[in-house]
């Protein structure tokens, strides 16, 4: 059911699980349709409708559409016929079809327009289209009308050319093949003759052709039910309808075409006629398809047609009986796939009569038959359809000859001696086409075959599934050896018949042997399934490497979660069915035999593999046993419930790794549970699906790593599930890449360590099966034969005596198959020994019955081997009684050796030859077929060959039963003799209840007691031996006689025992040595881990400050002539900028009334303080009266590594000259820290400093105020010298080059005379205001938390400082301009200047403090004296001070005004009158009283009343804090020492005596901020002649005074606009939003998180001088830095400079996973924590460390 966005809107659909999507080719809604939902469901607008009676349309109104519109619709048609021209060579010649289809895009939307006019006009359409007389009358041709009689012709010509013939026109003529298939081997047989169907019988016929030897073609017979030509050769067209699909057909499907005849649907007669004329063309439609150049585009329109009819039973069903829907469509599957059939060449290549599919061609290569397939797939979905199908013989016939197209396709041959030239990668085509043309609709009808009455249908399947089988076996000439080193992964019949049987057993209740074939029919079915396994065991033990990579893809493909269902599934169930009914020996013979190991299985400790290198046996054991466990484990198809199956996916998936909702639901796709068709969009059981997860599994929470990489919400397994569910043979089954077993094993071992219930190194833990069904009962016989139990024997006993290519994974797996065994019994054995009957040849030496638990204990003595002659059991001298040879394993055994015999008789056991006999009893066929059997090739191999050594037999004593093994094997692993102690001897309920916790978790100890105790259990003779063994253990090895080899063997091991310790050692010393360094270099906020880097500051001991270089690795001091230098980033920032006034975050617009304006942001009234002032004041003055900064500032920051400045040179060469490199760009000098990997791009020189002087400046003198202001004018008096030539002036230089270039030209140049010095100063200082400002929002604002910075780490403003002050003394400030003078001396002639110059200079009361600071300090000669420092600050706050006075008088009343001005003129006089503020504050007022600043204006209204003293002071402590907090941090940056940290409230107090500017006597309580003020000269006449600027001012220009003197300091934190809660509010608003440059609807729609505005990624539409307009934004928005929501996906893009990265998404679906371009189409919400750190990183310029996955975008964003 789909849904247009508004009615889903409109509807109730609260707590409904939805995906939304975007439609591109249109769509119907079904919104108003009760066929699909439920009226509760129905929108408003839908619900009104289907409640009223809809009243009739008058006649008349209809009466001039009735007239006009078959005209119309015949006008168009003949466009139609005219427009097309059969083309010559059958490719339509594009472009002028897409001439007409644009000249009749007007038809076309007027039609579609009439559609929306309502039911009404739909009527009239219907009527139109399905009337024969309208077409009649219009369209044949007949009649005097030569026009009309042309276009019948060409209408003639089409429909042949088309191959489709008039029934009139009766053409023998057979289905022409017009697909361009002629380079394929076969030869297209046009022959009608063949194609008629008289003869009634469905046999296959091969029509052979002599001559060729290759080319040979199946023509498949259909069933005589089925017309065949007619369904694909015949069409008439009765109506306008009919031919105007044909037309919609011939024209590939127009958009607007398939729009308009969708919009008709809703019209029910319409619906019913189109559906049936869509299947009358569906063959035609099948052609058309099939030479198309555009066919995904076709299919996906033929698909959004089809779905709406064939989605509705009741219309499938119609169409079904009225217009055999089935016949057709398998008749058209059937002759699309024979277009492309070719020789199978499985088996025997030369005399094979199958044909499979070519996966090759484009039909299969691009899944062209995807739109037909997937329509079979729906309408099989309905029940009605699909028991028709089901009872249909012949379709079932046809149906199953179509699958065997698939059955042995792209086969693979292994390449022994090259690399394969070309890696063929046809197997995606081939995996895909047997999953849809043949898993899906194979799913589709086992979903409805649940129930107890649908025994029939799998019985049809079945049958005719067989008959198929049959079939290709006789075709490929099958006998019963499968042709070596050939595999093919494709077996569709084999599943068909393996799915049809599983739910006849576990849904109908049919006895399975009533459906199951012969036994020579399973043992040859068996073959190929099993053929399989062992490929996929040769492959991943790179037997196949030759192969090239793709056949590891198929091997990972086959078992991968979309395919593994259809896939391995089946094929494991259809081998346990066969092991079940078959003779288990020669079962298990077999499976050795075809994974190649037999020649292994040898007691010797030598021996000869015919087949297989040594290398490979190790894996290809291994490959064998784990098979043979699946085998016998698995339960999936053997009796477990749906909701185990999923419970048990679940939990295999999650122990592999921890899993997101979304992959949890792809890689489980349960198809077979619930839903048979995963086209449409229910995901499968999702109910039961969500009640497991919650059981299974606990929900985490998406984090952030402190690398800064986001993770998505994730789901873990629950502790119990690891402690009783992890079922490692599941995860075996499930993996596609073998290290995920590794994965899942370490995670148990992890629970296993950290819940304390065992510390080792685990093995995988033995899992209880679900009881077997009772049908497959038989399974059990395979653990209960002599074959296995020799296998097994001979195992532990090599594995004992350390034969080569054995492992621990064998050993497990042994262990495993005996603890299966021992489970499942078949009965309680009576403790005598039962007489065995009729002793089966060849085995009797071994075992005497069957029964794994009486074999267990029974002793084997002496065995016969074959070994090569150099073998160490063959002796050459007589045999000693007790020889002992110096083999090299744990035990020395005494051996006989017989005289030797060449004769081959004396095999372990011959278990080929004994596999050969049966097959033959079984088989006892006529003579020819027998001579067949043991073909040469395949006996060859098992023959010894004559190559030396040569063999022999010898005799070996053994002397040991299964049990005694076990508890040798029990003494090996634990490393101590007797370690095996029966746990029934001290506590005998452990036999009573041997379900004992302690053995479920362990290693192969653990495994060995927990197997001795269950067969002690089972059998009491069983524990009366284990008990004898432990008595009389003979110590196995004699103590202290260890021989050389051995001593090797254990010198080895200690050696490596040591060695793993040694590199466990560095591992963890390197793991903490990484942390630390994590810690410190990349953490972006951590207070405490700030660990002083080596900088200058933080070494005062030492004379001179060391510095290391990471390049060259030399450590030594900065000097003139080789400058070591700090590695940072330079970049533009406007994040001062975005700072607000207002604590409230601003929103991001979703509605047109929401809308953003920057007036209130810290640029823009920077900006306007500046063009103000710059209007009434003369330029330079200004320059100097402000900062900028604000946009476009220049942050610099470091990670604090330190090189030389001629290592980095070459350093940078060396990058230059690599070409590997992506990312970053070394012409623009950018390159990675060479030790810490962080982006940098430039270098900033380490002034050589001088600690210990330093140490000296700092110390406290007892000079006077009045001394040190001199002193400070004197060293400003001072020119600055121009630096020697040195290398340290140089790179100073070109370092102040790069802070130029690092932002636009536009934020540096402010001044009205271009390129004027003052511009470069004001740029200067700024740039350390820029630094400082930032650096003081990243500690978020105020200096409470004191210490060294967050920051700080990163700080690098005491070398900044040097820089800059390099430069500006190269200014000299003219004497007379000082503003130093005007703070410090009173002036005597005061209005001389004015009246010569043309524009004043900035009054002192309008000029920025903290920029004056700024200004004063980086025109000192450096190193500066601490108290020329403290000085230079006292003079500054006292005119702070005065600024803020001043603010305050002109924002209170008049009335207030008097007041303050009367009491400051009573305390005057008194003796600490310059230190009050009542005093100070009433002086202020009275000197401006006298200009015009206070006159009011009727517009102004008064912004504060401020009548208390509380709320004065705290308003001058306010107003002086951003300068004291600047102030401190440039103190703490240039004389080291840490910042006290306080409250909030006491933060003014502890900065002002932190600065020096609070006498320390001062009793916090009666504290006053003008106690800090320390005035140079008399305090009242400095203010005077400070007001008397402003007075002469305001005689000029008295509107402005008071703007300029409110200068607004409390701004907010930096933030990005907030978004709202639902994703989808962002996305209806702007998905469909106008650009407001172009005025289009944007492709890709984005929006900027800074400042909202609305821009087209990549738009071409709004590019300017070759910029996109994503770039032009983040240089105008961001200085360079920009991020962008993107609407269409949801995702977050961060452009920094020339780069860009995806940063991720903040919207997350409620199970906390993102979903990038909104293919899931789930509900998105805020994730808040997410958004903060998109926020941090923005704030702290950290994007460039913390996103890896950079790319240039070329200005093309």
């Amino acid at each position: 059911m789909s849904l247009c966005a508004e009615c889903f809107h409109q509807g109730e659909h609260a707590g409904h699980d939805y995906n939304m999507f975007r439609s591109q080719a249109g769509g119907a809604c079904d919104c108003g349709d009760s066929n699909v939902m439920r009226e509760a469901g129905f929108c408003k607008r839908h619900r009104i409708k289907s409640n009223s009676n809809v009243p009739c349309v008058p006649k008349d109104l209809l009466m001039m559409s009735e007239l006009v519109l078959p005209q119309f619709i015949f006008s168009l048609i003949q466009h139609l016929r005219e427009g097309y021209n059969e083309p010559a060579l059958d490719l339509p010649s594009e472009k002028d079809l897409h001439k007409i289809l644009q000249i009749l895009e007007p038809h076309v939307s007027f039609l579609e327009d009439l559609t929306k006019m309502g039911g009404a006009m739909r009527s009239v359409l219907t009527q139109v289209l399905t009337s024969q007389q309208f077409y009649k009358d219009l369209s044949s041709g007949v009649g005097e009308n030569a026009c009309a009689k042309k276009s019948h012709e060409k209408y003639l010509i089409a429909l042949k050319g088309s191959g489709l013939a008039f029934p009139e026109d009766k053409l023998a003529c057979g289905m022409e093949e017009q697909g361009a298939g002629t380079s394929m081997l076969t030869v297209q047989g046009l022959a009608g003759a063949t194609a008629t169907s008289g003869q009634g019988d469905s046999s296959d016929e091969e029509d052979q052709d002599g001559s060729q030897g290759v080319g040979k073609r199946k023509r498949v017979k259909l069933s005589s039910t089925t017309k065949d030509q007619s369904i694909m050769d015949v069409l008439k067209h009765k109506c306008f309808l009919e031919e105007l699909l044909f037309w919609t057909i011939k024209y590939e499907f127009p958009q607007k075409m398939v729009t308009f005849l969708l919009n008709m649907l809703p019209d029910q007669d319409y619906k019913v006629a189109f559906t049936k004329t869509f299947v009358q063309h569906y063959a035609f439609i099948m052609k058309t398809l099939k030479k198309s150049h555009e066919s995904d585009t076709m299919s996906n329109r033929i698909v959004h047609i089809s779905v709406q009819l064939f989605s509705n039973e009741e219309l499938a069903r119609q169409v079904t009986e009225e217009c055999q829907l089935l016949d057709i469509m398998v008749t058209v599957l059937l002759y699309m796939m024979e277009s492309c059939l070719i020789k199978s060449e499985l088996q025997d290549e030369e005399n094979s009569l199958h044909v499979v599919v070519n996966c090759g061609e484009a039909l299969l290569k691009n899944n062209t038959y995807w739109p037909l397939v997937s329509d079979f797939i729906n309408i099989l979905s309905h029940q009605s359809v699909a028991k028709k199908f089901l009872e249909d013989h012949g379709l079932l016939v046809t149906w199953m000859n179509f699958v065997s197209f698939f059955q042995g396709m792209n086969l693979n041959k292994r390449e022994l001696n090259e690399h394969v030239e070309f890696e063929s990668q046809t197997y995606y085509a081939a995996f895909a086409a047997e999953l849809e043309a043949c898993a899906q609709p194979m799913w589709g009808l086992l979903s409805h075959c649940k129930v107890r009455e649908t025994q029939e249908y799998t019985r049809n399947v079945v049958r005719y599934c067989l008959e198929a089988l049959q079939d290709w076996f006789d075709a490929i000439n099958f006998v019963d050896e499968p042709a070596p080193n050939q595999v093919t992964f494709h077996l569709p019949l084999h599943r068909y018949f393996a799915m049809f049987l599983s739910k006849a057993v576990k849904c109908q209740e049919l006895d399975l042997d009533t459906i199951l074939p012969d036994q020579e029919m399973l043992m040859k079915l068996m073959i190929h399934p099993l053929q399989i396994q062992a490929s996929l065991s040769e492959i991943h033990s790179n037997m196949w490497v030759r192969n090239g990579l793709q056949i590891k893809g198929q091997a990972m493909t086959y078992v991968q979660s979309h395919f593994c269902n259809s896939m391995i599934d089946p094929d494991i169930y259809l081998l346990q069915v066969c092991a079940s009914r078959l003779d288990p020996d020669y079962f298990i013979s077999s499976v050795f035999e075809r994974f190649k190991v037999v020649d292994l299985l040898t007691m010797a400790s030598q021996h000869q593999n015919t087949v297989l290198d040594s290398e490979h046996e190790r894996s290809m054991l291994e490959g064998a046993l784990t098979f043979l466990v699946l085998l016998l484990s698995l339960r999936l198809h053997l009796g477990m419930t749906d909701d185990e199956i999923l419970r048990a996916e679940m939990v295999a998936q999650l122990c592999m790794n921890d899993r997101t909702h979304s992959s949890l639901l792809d890689l489980i796709s349960l198809g077979y549970v619930k839903n048979p068709n995963p086209k449409s969009g229910i995901i499968p059981g999702s109910l039961s699906f969500e009640s497991v997860l919650s059981a299974v599994a606990d929900f985490k929470a998406p984090v952030f790593e402190p690398g800064g990489s986001m993770q998505q919400g994730m789901y873990t397994p629950k502790a119990e599930v690891w402690d009783k569910e992890f079922d490692p043979v599941m995860v075996i089954l499930r993996t596609v890449y073998r290290r995920d077993v590794q994965s899942a094993m370490d995670r148990y071992t992890a629970f296993l360590k950290q819940s304390g219930k065992f510390p080792g190194n685990p093995w995988p833990p033995y899992k209880k099966r679900t009881p077997l069904h009772p049908s497959y009962k038989g399974l059990i016989k395979l653990l209960h034969c002599k074959t296995l139990h020799i296998v097994l024997f001979t195992l532990l006993y090599k594995i004992l005596m350390d034969h080569q290519n054995l492992s621990e994974h064998v050993l497990c797996m042994v262990l495993y198959l005996i603890e299966l065994g021992l489970e499942n019994s078949p009965e309680r054995e009576s403790d005598e020994e039962e007489s065995t009957g009729g002793q089966e040849r060849c085995h009797d030496s071994w075992f005497p019955g069957s029964n794994l638990v009486s074999n267990m204990r029974h002793f084997i003595n002496y065995v016969r081997v074959r070994v090569p002659e150099t073998a160490p059991e063959v002796k050459k001298e007589p045999p000693a009684s007790t020889s002992s040879d110096g083999l090299a394993s744990s035990q020395s055994s005494r051996r006989k050796s017989l005289q030797r015999e060449n004769s081959g008789t004396a095999q372990v056991f011959s278990l080929v030859a004994e596999r050969r006999k049966k097959f033959q009893e079984i088989i006892n066929r006529n003579t020819s077929e027998a001579n067949q059997v043991v073909r040469p090739k395949a006996s060859m191999k098992w023959s010894a060959p004559g190559a030396t050594p040569q063999l022999t037999t010898a005799i070996l004593e053994v002397k040991e039963s299964m049990l005694s093994l076990l508890i040798k094997l029990h003494h090996k692993l634990s490393g101590k003799q007797n370690s095996y102690y029966p746990p029934w001897l001290d506590d005998v309920d452990v036999l009573i209840h041997p379900e004992i916790p302690r053995y479920s978790h362990g290693d192969g100890m653990t495994a060995v007691e927990r197997i001795l105790l269950k067969a002690a259990v089972q059998s009491r003779l069983n524990k009366r031996i284990i008990e004898e063994i432990c008595r009389k253990v003979t110590p196995p090895v004699p103590p202290k006689k260890i021989s050389s080899a051995e001593k090797k063997t254990l010198d080895k091991e200690e050696r490596r025992q040591k060695a793993r310790e040694r590199q466990q050692k560095l591992l963890a010393e390197f793991a903490s040595r990484q942390k630390s360094f994590m810690e410190t270099a990349m953490d972006v906020e951590s207070p405490d881990a700030d660990i002083a880097m080596e900088i200058a500051t933080s070494e005062q001991h030492v004379s001179e400050a060391i510095y290391d270089c990471v390049i060259c690795g030399q450590s030594g001091p900065s000097t003139e002539d080789r400058p070591t230098g700090l590695v940072v980033l330079l970049q533009a920032s406007s994040v001062l900028g975005q700072c607000r006034n207002s604590t409230e975050p601003k929103k991001l617009p979703t509605t047109e009334e929401e809308q953003i304006y920057p007036w209130d942001t810290c640029a823009a009234l920077h900006d306007v303080r500046l063009t103000t002032l710059q209007r009434y004041f003369k330029d330079s003055s200004c320059l100097q009266a402000v900062s900028i900064g604000w946009e476009g500032g220049v942050y610099v920051q470091t990670c604090g590594h330190t090189l030389h400045i001629d290592c980095h040179k070459s350093y940078m060469e060396s990058l230059r000259n690599d070409q590997v490199l992506q990312g970053f760009s070394v012409d623009k000098g950018e390159f990675t820290c060479p030790l810490c990997r962080q982006f940098a791009n430039s270098v900033l020189p380490c002034y050589p400093g001088n600690n210990v002087e330093r140490s000296l400046w700092q110390s406290h003198s007892n000079k006077c105020m009045q001394e040190l202001v001199q002193e400070v004018e004197d060293l400003q008096e001072q020119l600055g010298t121009f630096p020697s030539e040195t290398n340290l002036s140089k790179e100073m230089e070109s370092v102040m080059k790069d802070i130029k270039s690092t932002t636009q030209k536009k934020y540096t140049d402010y001044s009205k005379s271009p390129g004027s010095p003052d511009n470069d100063f004001l740029f200067m200082y700024s740039v350390a205001r820029t630094n400082l400002e930032l650096e003081l929002i990243h500690r978020g604002g105020n200096l409470c938390s004191g210490g060294a910075s967050t920051a700080g780490k990163r700080s690098c403003l005491n070398q900044l400082f040097h820089v800059l002050a390099m430069h500006m003394r190269l200014y000299s400030i003219d004497s007379a301009y000082n503003p130093w003078r005007k703070l410090t001396q009173t002036m005597q002639d005061k209005n001389s200047d004015l009246i010569s110059e043309e524009l004043p200079e900035v009054p002192v009361l309008y000029r920025d403090v903290s920029s004056l600071l700024l200004i004063q300090i980086l025109t000192m000669p450096q190193p500066l004296r601490k108290e020329h420092f403290t000085c230079i600050v006292k003079v500054l706050f006292t005119l702070l001070y005065t600024q803020a006075l001043a603010a305050l008088s002109v924002k209170c009343s008049a009335g207030d005004r008097m007041a303050w001005k009367e009491s400051g003129a009573l305390k005057k006089n008194t003796c600490n009158g310059e230190k009050s503020w009542e005093v100070l504050l009433g002086h202020v007022v009275s000197e401006l009283s006298m200009g015009k600043i206070y006159e009011e204006r009727e517009t102004e209204e008064l912004t504060v009343v401020l009548v208390n003293p509380d709320s004065v002071e705290c308003y001058l402590q306010q107003f002086c804090l951003p300068f004291l907090r600047i102030t401190s941090l440039l103190q703490h940056h240039l004389f080291g020492g840490d910042l006290p940290s306080c409250q909030e409230d006491e933060e003014f107090t502890v900065l002002a005596s932190c600065l020096g500017l609070l006498p320390s006597f001062q009793s916090s309580d009666e504290f006053t901020s003008a106690s800090c003020l320390d005035w140079p000269v008399p305090a009242f006449d400095m203010i005077s002649q400070w007001c008397s600027e402003l007075a002469s001012f305001a005689d000029k220009h008295p509107d402005q005074v008071k703007a300029l003197l409110i200068q607004e300091p409390k701004w907010d934190l930096p933030r990005l606009l907030q978004l709202p809660e639902n994703y989808n509010t962002i996305f209806q608003y702007y998905h469909r939003k106008t650009c407001t440059v172009c005025t289009k609807v944007p492709k890709d729609p984005a929006v900027c998180l800074v400042c909202g505005t609305f821009v087209c990624l990549k738009g071409l539409c709004c590019k300017q001088q070759s910029y996109c307009e994503c770039v032009l934004h983040s240089q105008n928005c961001g200085a360079g830095t920009g991020i962008f929501l993107l609407i269409n996906a949801s995702v977050i893009i961060i452009i920094r400079g020339h780069r860009f990265c995806l940063w991720g998404s903040v919207y997350l679906d409620a199970h906390g996973e993102e979903d990038r371009d909104l293919r899931r189409g789930k509900p998105l919400y805020i994730c808040k924590e997410r958004y903060k750190v998109l926020e941090q990183q923005w704030v702290s310029h950290t994007f460039d460390h913390i996103n890896k996955r950079w790319g240039p975008h070329y200005n093309g964003l």
